[in-house]
């Protein structure tokens, strides 16, 4: 489940921000569709007005789409899996273009095949780069952060009373061949959309499935990209 909104304060309109001619959230949904592991996409967004072109837009490309409470994504989330009922519920975010389908796959599998509750790829800080951010967890995991949580960050982060509760779920982690956790490829701002730009003109034309290492390494040679915006990039 991919969450998007028109109204981030830092680079409004971020998710529709044209990305070599398509918004950029299709860019996202067309790297996610890559692996092998997801059943059905669906865009959890809003019903508050500012949204609608993005629902819209969502709609015309044929995408399952979902719309509840701007500030409870929680509320979202637990909606969209009444519709759309699955044992599995993965949590994505649309300000993520380099997302990884082989890192989306490598974490369901480590969820499905250990039985935990909650299975990740990134910690704030450690694991691989913020951008590639996977979260997969049960529904019924789900179900009980939603009955459980009695705080705004639980309502606006959904698995913010996951994660924080080792005692509550078992929790696993996708652990990096080395770590990443300070390379910044998210977009929040605008030097960050322009560096993602950059990585899409120079690889997408040869090939639209362009791998992380292709992104590390075209990233390397290009010292002006290497920490743009201040931002370690590689």
């Amino acid at each position: 489940m991919l969450q998007a909104r028109l109204s981030s304060t830092r680079l409004p309109g971020k998710v529709m921000k044209p990305l070599l001619g398509r918004p950029m959230i299709l860019r996202q949904i067309e790297r996610a569709r890559r692996t092998s592991r997801l059943d059905r996409l669906v865009v959890a967004t809003s019903t508050d007005p500012s949204d609608d072109p993005l629902a819209e837009m969502l709609e015309a490309e044929g995408l399952d789409v979902f719309r509840g409470p701007l500030e409870d994504v929680l509320a979202r989330y637990i909606g969209a899996l009444d519709r759309w009922p699955a044992d599995t519920v993965v949590r994505l975010t649309a300000d993520c273009p380099l997302i990884d389908p082989q890192v989306l796959d490598a974490t369901i599998a480590l969820l499905a095949e250990t039985g935990a509750d909650y299975a990740h790829c990134r910690t704030q800080e450690a694991g691989y780069p913020k951008g590639q951010d996977v979260e997969a967890m049960t529904a019924a995991t789900l179900r009980r952060a939603a009955q459980l949580a009695d705080s705004r960050e639980e309502r606006e982060h959904v698995t913010w009373g996951v994660w924080s509760r080792p005692d509550r779920y078992r929790i696993v982690r996708l652990m990096p061949p080395e770590e990443w956790g300070h390379v910044r490829w998210t977009v929040d701002r605008p030097d960050d959309f322009e560096f993602v730009t950059a990585v899409y003109e120079a690889l997408y034309p040869r090939d639209p499935a362009f791998s992380s290492d292709d992104v590390r390494a075209f990233v390397a040679s290009r010292p002006d990209l290497a920490r743009y915006g201040g931002e370690p990039r590689v």
